[in-house]
């Protein structure tokens, strides 16, 4: 590794436009299963739908955490529900899983989803069996992304040292927790407002494009350190 990361043992990873690209725009998916729960359980037509949606997001971190706050919503019920879609968006990424494979140290995967729906994205992805552990949004106790409790719950679980990790997100504002713990940040830049949203470089430690092409280019670097 590069010497400003050669302290990283740690490597974490979020799912949902990180471990495959946004453009394969899966979340669109989920976003209309989203909208349709909503306006089931609520009784409201889907452009209201849309709204609650919304405000819950951005207000609670997932829409999951809004209903279950204002309604009382079962989130295995909500989960099951949103989660129910076809993956055929997605395709195998060799190059991804030989560059995070050569990473040193263990890999992680840190999601405010679910770890059905995430086996099944790291299954169609090809990156199944790559990642040392997991911690889904029912091993925070329901506590998403950014809330500080969701990152405590994660360290305590997988025994982490904070400060020798690395963690790569699509979601500007859900880094600031995890750089005020020590760890090294890198923001991938899908260019959505809302993923960019609360923005700002002094808790960014890396901005990039897309995955493939940086961690690509972590072990290129090596090499020419090498020769």
């Amino acid at each position: 590794m590069s010497p400003e990361l050669s302290h990283i043992d740690h490597w974490i990873f979020d799912l949902d436009n990180v471990l495959y690209p946004s453009e394969c725009n899966l979340f669109a998916l989920i976003d209309i299963k989203m909208g349709e729960y909503i306006a089931q359980a609520l009784d409201c037509d889907l452009v209201e739908a849309r709204k609650i949606q919304k405000g819950f997001f951005h207000d609670h971190g997932t829409t999951l955490a809004g209903l279950m706050h204002h309604h009382g919503t079962d989130p295995s019920d909500f989960l099951d529900y949103v989660h129910d879609i076809d993956m055929d968006r997605l395709d195998p990424a060799p190059l991804v899983r030989a560059a995070i494979e050569a990473l040193p140290g263990e890999k992680l995967v840190f999601t405010n989803a679910d770890r059905p729906y995430a086996e099944r994205v790291l299954e169609k992805r090809g990156l199944d069996g790559l990642f040392h552990q997991m911690h889904d949004i029912l091993d925070t106790g329901l506590v998403p992304k950014p809330q500080p409790a969701a990152y405590a719950s994660m360290i305590a679980a997988t025994g982490i040292d904070p400060t020798r990790a690395l963690f790569v997100e699509d979601m500007a504002r859900n880094l600031l927790p995890a750089k005020d713990l020590g760890m090294t940040t890198v923001w991938i830049n899908t260019g959505a407002e809302w993923a960019g949203r609360e923005h700002d470089p002094a808790y960014i430690d890396y901005e990039i494009t897309d995955l493939e092409s940086w961690v690509t280019s972590l072990h290129s670097a090596k090499e020419e350190q090498a020769t």
